[in-house]
């Protein structure tokens, strides 16, 4: 009881307020479909449930005990996501889920997480041992590895998250300005030449960003609709459940990809603005916590998970407004979708561990 009161409740707070927006929101969209199985809203619950117990258990579990495993669980990763790519399930042409009874499980959210543990591990521990040339060609073909898995699905969305994860994580583990903006040069290089590896959809994705009107019935018609439900909440929105693009379907996965554009076409721009101010809580308090680490391990998890969030609330709410590639990122503790809510939480609860842990009371 004396530890479970030290936890960071500003984080807990600006946790479950999140989540029970998002609950909300789900709930108002899930209400209006009639379906014999488990609606999206009941499963969203499963998964917060399991996700708030992971975070429980992290949150006492001494997060310094993951560098001896971090090993391990990289190779265990980077095993299940061969095993994905040869016989896994393909939703939305994207063979990234295996299926588990009525859910599916998306290997690659976990994913997100095992690298950061294991670059973690890897950068605190070579930081004094190898220079820092090598130390970042030998992260390099680590994180080629489970990046060229991930991109086979493919998912480019997951991979340019875990390649951003990746390079700042380096950054911040000591390599000079001068390799960073060489290696983010070489990344832009390298992004750039995959235009022709891309498959036709995913051309067509990036077409549509610059110009969707070009097809607006076809693969315009997502960013379009987005942006419309963005536009029509005003000021104050519609009110929950009363959003005409997402209850009238005119809004293509809005459980998913496109749910921030159903808060803010049902809580209008201040609506939209307060979730803002609480992801910037979520972030500066993870920022705080690695401030405060009492380990260069425990820094960099914190700083990793920070990148993690950013990046990918930065993509989920720029494709909803239109000015990023739709790129099938979900929207941290929001998004439908159990995988990513159990990842996030459970990495989550390893930051709380971090936060325990800043003075030494837990040895």
């Amino acid at each position: 009881m004396r530890n479970f009161l030290k936890l960071d409740w500003v984080l807990t707070i600006t946790i479950f307020l999140l989540l029970a927006v998002g609950l909300v929101t789900l709930y108002t969209i899930s209400s209006i479909e009639d379906s014999a199985q488990m609606n999206h809203f009941q499963k969203q619950l499963v998964s917060v449930g399991i996700g708030l117990a992971l975070m429980m258990f992290f949150s006492f579990f001494d997060y310094r005990a993951l560098n001896s495993y971090s090993t391990k669980l990289y190779f265990g990763i980077i095993g299940i996501l061969l095993v994905l790519v040869l016989w896994g399930t393909t939703v939305r042409g994207t063979t990234g889920w295996i299926g588990v009874g009525a859910f599916n499980i998306q290997p690659v959210e976990i994913t997100k997480l095992i690298v950061i543990i294991f670059l973690a591990s890897f950068l605190s521990k070579k930081k004094t041992h190898l220079s820092v040339i090598v130390r970042t060609i030998a992260s390099i073909i680590l994180i080629a590895i489970p990046v060229f898995l991930i991109l086979k699905q493919p998912d480019f969305g997951s991979a340019a998250v875990i390649m951003g994860i990746w390079l700042g994580m380096l950054f911040v583990s000591g390599i000079t300005k001068k390799v960073f903006f060489a290696l983010l040069l070489v990344g832009v290089v390298t992004a750039s030449s995959g235009w022709f590896v891309l498959k036709d959809y995913q051309k067509d994705r990036l077409i549509n960003f610059v110009s969707p009107e070009q097809d607006p019935m076809g693969s315009g018609y997502n960013v379009i609709q987005s942006t419309v439900a963005v536009g029509s909440g005003g000021m104050w929105g519609k009110g929950l459940g009363h959003g005409s693009q997402s209850q009238l379907n005119f809004l293509p996965e809005k459980h998913t990809d496109f749910i921030f554009a159903v808060f803010a076409e049902e809580l209008g721009f201040f609506g939209s603005c307060a979730i803002i101010i609480l992801f910037g809580i979520l972030i500066y308090r993870i920022k705080e916590t690695a401030r405060l680490a009492r380990d260069n391990f425990g820094y960099l998890l914190a700083v990793g998970i920070a990148i993690m969030l950013f990046l990918q609330i930065l993509v989920n709410v720029g494709m909803n407004i239109g000015v990023a590639p739709v790129a099938g990122v979900p929207l941290p503790l929001l998004s439908y979708g159990g995988s990513s809510m159990i990842a996030v939480l459970a990495s989550l609860g390893i930051v709380q561990s971090i936060y325990l842990r800043r003075i030494k009371t837990l040895d």
